[in-house]
């Protein structure tokens, strides 16, 4: 048997519509008694062979596009953003505390680690920034001042002292006779292998009492108000 005649077996119809009868007699026909098939219909048969394979939709392979816009990004972990505590304002006002970072006191009433911020006497407000950092000095060890500026929200103080499991950093804004605050570790401590971070915000709390009453300046508590 020829190759042409296992690829396309002969096809004897049984019934033909009178449409198609004509049609059907002007196309030789491939069988065991015509072995001697014109060129034009092996011509005919290998195009049509080759439409119907190119045209044939072919499964889709997974390969990633070079011009793909949707990068991987790294896993972020409560370990990986503490390494990444913002400072500074924010909209104008102290940040509150990070859901990561236990050892944190903030004045923000979004902080879950609240405290009231400190009232300021009459007779202080004029050097109020000045007599802030002489109580940091006099209440805290290893004390650096890292930013010391006047901005549209008010006198914005940033140091960095010693606190129990490394660098703390204190953060003021002092506004007419009103100080908000925060104050907190750099420094987010795991316990292996827990994901919860340790820490205790009331190192933090006596700290600002320290302070305060190196002033002498009003700071409530919810202690004073029972």
């Amino acid at each position: 048997m020829s190759l042409i005649s296992h690829l396309f077996p002969p096809f004897i119809p049984t019934s033909i519509k009178p449409s198609a009868t004509s049609l059907y007699h002007q196309i030789p026909i491939p069988t065991s008694q015509n072995p001697n098939i014109k060129p034009i219909l092996l011509s005919n048969l290998l195009s049509l062979a080759l439409t119907v394979t190119f045209n044939s939709p072919l499964p889709a392979l997974a390969i990633p596009s070079i011009n793909s816009q949707s990068p991987l990004l790294p896993p972020t972990t409560p370990f990986s953003q503490s390494k990444n505590l913002q400072t500074g304002l924010q909209d104008g006002k102290i940040r509150p505390c990070p859901s990561i970072n236990p050892g944190c006191v903030s004045t923000n009433p979004k902080s879950s680690s609240f405290a009231f911020p400190w009232s300021i006497p009459e007779i202080s407000t004029q050097n109020a920034i000045q007599k802030l950092q002489e109580a940091i000095l006099e209440t805290q060890k290893n004390v650096k001042f890292q930013v010391n500026e006047e901005t549209p929200y008010g006198q914005y103080l940033k140091a960095e002292v010693d606190g129990g499991f490394g660098r703390d950093v204190l953060e003021f804004l002092v506004k007419g006779d009103v100080v908000t605050y925060r104050t907190m570790a750099t420094k987010v401590t795991y316990v292996y292998p827990f994901t919860t971070a340790f820490g205790d915000s009331k190192g933090q709390e006596e700290r600002m009492k320290k302070i305060s009453d190196q002033l002498g300046w009003y700071a409530p508590s919810f202690d004073s108000m029972d």
